[in-house]
């Protein structure tokens, strides 16, 4: 890894260190009662104006109009691909089609103090397919406060059977899994770091292998040199604040995880080469190429973690959403 490169994905892990926890993840003094995360009619309400904010944004292409209904992962992703196409389409978007979530069912744990959460299965009017076995939006929505919105952190895109069954109580409330649960082969504060790791040298093996696991690592080796490019790639850990992973228990006793990551591309160009930009990069660049274009994305990723003892105890990937925040040219 470049020196350069190096101290870019340093400075940029401290500035997200430093906003998120001035976000305020906190429990707040004397809310120690396990209770639910939200009633129902919170949870479709939640829906809706996440949906009518994230369409107003979507048909503007105007980042403000859904900043307070998307956060962590999500947000990163949402608000700078809409900054990016603001930018590109200043008249905004001409073939906006408004998102439409329906069928809506909701998983609710109950927990203690705050941020509370829930998980949303809707049927989106987004797959090309029709019928029952469309893919489904499963989105992640947390409230970091009593005085906070309902925002949404993490989104993954799931078939109807891939959506593990959730342990819940006689009530139907779900059960939420600790950063640190130790009953889990990998616990969820470890999952960015250890996949992080993974990409950059292969090795802890706590993945199961795929099209983001070993498939991707392949992709990237073959990418590394090409004619008059060389490419090298760095993996962080991203966990603190609103981009920690979030769990429920599953009734075979894993849980389904979501957590997030941060990943650099940078590509360096021969004498004599020119890097192709496209207009969305350009869009979110600073800094001016000379030789060196640095790109960096945030990744959103849904995981099934085996209970500690299992037969197969990898970590299992359902779904991964990434999408570019920044670049740099030198």
């Amino acid at each position: 890894m470049s020196s350069r490169l190096r101290r870019l994905a340093g400075l940029t892990a401290a500035v997200t260190v430093l906003t998120v926890t001035a976000s305020g993840c906190v429990t707040v003094h004397g809310e120690l009662e396990v209770v639910p995360s939200a009633t129902k009619a919170e949870a479709a309400q939640a829906v809706k104006d996440f949906t009518d904010a994230y369409n107003k944004a979507d048909r503007a292409f105007d980042p403000a109009l859904d900043a307070g209904r998307v956060t962590g992962a999500l947000g990163a992703i949402n608000q700078a691909g809409l900054k990016a196409k603001g930018i590109n389409n200043p008249n905004g978007n001409p073939q906006h089609v408004p998102l439409e979530l329906a069928d809506a069912t909701f998983t609710i744990p109950k927990k203690a103090g705050w941020p509370r959460w829930f998980v949303a299965d809707t049927d989106s009017n987004r797959d090309a397919d029709q019928g029952p076995q469309d893919n489904r939006w499963v989105l992640v929505f947390v409230r970091g406060g009593a005085d906070q919105l309902w925002e949404v952190a993490y989104l993954s895109i799931l078939a109807p059977d891939e959506i593990p069954a959730f342990k819940t109580d006689k009530a139907g409330f779900a059960e939420p899994v600790a950063p640190a649960d130790s009953s889990l082969a990998t616990t969820p504060q470890e999952l960015s770091k250890q996949y992080a790791t993974y990409l950059q040298s292969g090795k802890p093996a706590d993945f199961v292998p795929g099209q983001h696991t070993t498939q991707w690592r392949d992709e990237r080796s073959k990418n590394a040199r090409r004619p008059g490019i060389s490419t090298q790639y760095v993996d962080q850990a991203l966990d603190t604040g609103m981009f920690a992973p979030l769990g429920l228990r599953t009734k075979d006793g894993g849980a389904l995880v979501f957590f997030a990551t941060r990943h650099y591309e940078q590509q360096t160009a021969a004498k004599g080469v020119r890097l192709q930009v496209s207009p969305d990069v350009k869009a979110l660049m600073s800094g001016t190429i000379t030789s060196t274009l640095t790109k960096e994305r945030v990744s959103s990723q849904a995981v099934t973690v085996p209970a500690i003892g299992s037969a197969k105890p990898q970590v299992a990937f359902l779904n991964r959403i990434q999408g570019l925040v920044g670049a740099k040219g030198s």
